[in-house]
């Protein structure tokens, strides 16, 4: 019983420091001037803003407003089995950014009514002089029109993949079977897509793969490969030229 007592004491110190460290930051963010960043729930889904949140890239005030949230208890609570499982994570990571002593994360209490979550968004944003934070394309088009600056992840994530060329050697863990029979799908690190050649089988494992090329969608960046020795030497070859040429291009 005694070492019971011990523990909920600790966990709750625990949440007590953290919240007075946050309690802190949040003073002197006011002080400070930060952006206010309203999240809307594609970002929120995609989950790799918490990722981001947790090195401390993030400076700005996390505004979700409730809109957001209700849009996301919706959708968990629907009947389409693939929706619910990422509203959930959504909803999942607006607790972790809650716990993020790196960033100002709030609820922020706008009104409840019919209108639309982007259109609350883009009214948010251009009366508190905010951005929007979003993965959503259309949306992004429609704060653009309003002169309303976004943050997209997808956008960060490809800045940031690293110098991949045509016929790179990468490996890659294969999550799920892709589209056609004998694709294999995963990610890369920063959550780029990969889409595997003859991976089909692979799906938990590990794979050696050559990247064939490069699709750049508004979603964010896709790479297309196949499972090394399984293309013919030629296409090899022309490959390693292409990466060679590009490569000598870019000096």
């Amino acid at each position: 019983m005694d070492i019971l007592i011990l523990v909920i004491v600790l966990i709750l110190l625990a949440e007590t420091s953290v919240l007075f460290v946050k309690s802190l930051k949040n003073s002197s963010a006011k002080k400070s001037g930060r952006r206010k960043v309203f999240v809307d729930t594609s970002a929120l889904i995609d989950g790799r803003i918490l990722d981001v949140a947790k090195t401390g890239f993030i400076g700005d005030d996390l505004l979700i407003p409730r809109s957001v949230i209700h849009e996301l208890q919706l959708l968990a609570d629907g009947k389409d089995g693939d929706k619910r499982a990422l509203a959930r994570r959504g909803l999942d990571n607006v607790n972790e950014l809650e716990r993020v002593v790196y960033c100002n994360t709030e609820i922020y209490p706008d009104e409840s009514d019919r209108t639309p979550v982007d259109d609350k968004l883009i009214k948010l944003a251009k009366q508190n002089h905010g951005l929007i934070m979003t993965n959503d394309f259309n949306l992004m088009k429609v704060a653009a029109a309003e002169h309303i600056d976004v943050l997209n992840v997808n956008n960060l994530a490809t800045a940031i993949a690293g110098d991949l060329s045509i016929g790179d050697i990468i490996t890659v863990k294969i999550t799920e079977k892709g589209d056609k029979r004998s694709q294999g799908i995963g990610h890369l690190e920063n959550g780029t897509m990969v889409v595997v050649d003859h991976a089909a089988g692979s799906v938990g494992k590990e794979v050696e793969a050559e990247i064939i090329r490069f699709y750049q969608t508004v979603s964010g960046l896709i790479v297309f490969a196949a499972v090394k020795g399984s293309l013919p030497k030629n296409h090899t070859k022309n490959l390693a030229a292409k990466s060679s040429a590009a490569k000598s291009k870019r000096r």
